[in-house]
């Protein structure tokens, strides 16, 4: 029997209207996310937040600015969350992921968030990931920078996780 997480990655402030980087769709994003929060929560299904903290002086993501800070319609969907702050691309790389997973006897990974293209690629096709039995990547609870970016990094990929949506996975 499989042991699902929900992982929720860089859900943070700056990548909505008014934050120092404002992706495309994010409040559907968004929505889909709190969803997948919902029903991971009532299947009993473990929800991992991760956060991206810059490392010194970068465009968005600082710490100590309200960008930085995880959304708070996700910390209220999942306010027990354990939170794996993260400075690379892949949320594996060089943080507690992996340790936390192994802890909640995980061994099955539903990846959402944001960039589609940058951190949710990266993590879903993280080498440590390899080391899961599955990896499915919610297309609904995921955006980017533009629609078309979005579609090609979910075609990319399409070889190696399962893609689906919040609704085929969860519900």
């Amino acid at each position: 029997m499989s042991k699902p997480a929900l992982i929720v990655i860089d859900v943070q402030n700056d990548y909505f209207e008014g934050g120092a980087f404002p992706l495309w769709n994010p409040d559907q994003a968004l929505a889909a996310t709190e969803k997948a929060i919902r029903a991971a929560n009532a299947q009993g299904i473990p929800v991992v937040c991760i956060q991206h903290i810059a490392e010194g002086p970068q465009p968005f993501f600082n710490a100590g600015t309200e960008g930085v800070e995880i959304h708070e319609r996700i910390r209220a969907a999942a306010p027990g969350a354990p939170v794996v702050v993260k400075q690379h691309a892949d949320a594996f790389e060089q943080t507690m992921l992996h340790q936390t997973l192994q802890g909640l006897g995980v061994d099955e990974l539903i990846v959402c968030g944001m960039m589609t293209h940058n951190c949710v690629t990266h993590t879903a096709i993280s080498r440590r990931a390899d080391d899961y039995r599955k990896v499915t990547v919610l297309t609904d609870a995921s955006t980017t920078v533009s629609e078309i970016l979005h579609l090609i990094a979910v075609a990319g990929l399409a070889p190696r996780v399962t893609l689906a949506t919040v609704d085929q996975v969860l519900a």
